[in-house]
């Protein structure tokens, strides 16, 4: 259960990525993907590798996946801005 609960905050998360510049390496569909996966990986590592069960699944557990789905996020949007600006420059220098 606590999975379900942090793939849902990590799709809530996702969908405010419209309001920053799409520079995401993948795309939105690769923002989609990475914070699917940070907010698994950043739940089951903040919870110990411990999955909480249907019963043990409360709201510490839901806040549990964000910070993981904003790390992905950022370093995946920090990869598409920096291969955006290296194309741009290497369009500059020819």
């Amino acid at each position: 259960m606590a999975i379900l609960v942090w793939v849902l905050i990590a799709l809530a998360i996702w969908h405010f990525t419209v309001f920053v510049p799409d520079r995401f390496a993948g795309g939105i569909v690769g923002a989609f993907a990475v914070a699917i996966a940070g907010g698994i990986i950043g739940g089951l590592v903040l919870s110990g590798f411990d999955m909480p069960s249907r019963h043990a699944t409360d709201v510490g557990t839901v806040l549990l996946g964000i910070p993981g789905t904003l790390i992905a996020l950022v370093l995946l949007w920090l990869a598409g801005a920096r291969r955006e600006a290296r194309e741009a420059a290497a369009t500059d220098a020819a």
